[in-house]
């Protein structure tokens, strides 16, 4: 298994003026990613203050296994968050 790093963005059906907790599928996308969390498929992740960027470090065989994985997340179904780029990560300093 390798490390990626995923930037998610924002899509057309995000709603700026509201905090996360209170977006349209919240708690099923939470329950969603939590899992990828406890299953060792996501290490790390979080909003990039100030953008419509999320950053997650994904341990995975391949990009596309992380595609299809995240295609069970509500929030890719509705529009809420859309995949914009996976890198290769090679982590070199601290550890996961």
């Amino acid at each position: 298994m390798k490390l990626f790093a995923v930037i998610r963005t924002f899509g057309a059906a995000y709603e700026p003026s509201l905090p996360l907790e209170r977006q349209p599928e919240w708690t099923a996308h939470a329950v969603f990613m939590d899992a990828l969390l406890s299953a060792g498929f996501v290490v790390l992740g979080g909003p990039l203050e100030g953008s419509a960027d999320t950053l997650l470090i994904f341990r995975a065989g391949s990009p596309d296994e992380i595609m299809t994985r995240l295609e069970g997340d509500p929030w890719t179904a509705n529009g809420m968050l859309r995949v914009s780029r996976i890198s290769p990560w090679g982590l070199r300093l601290g550890s996961v």
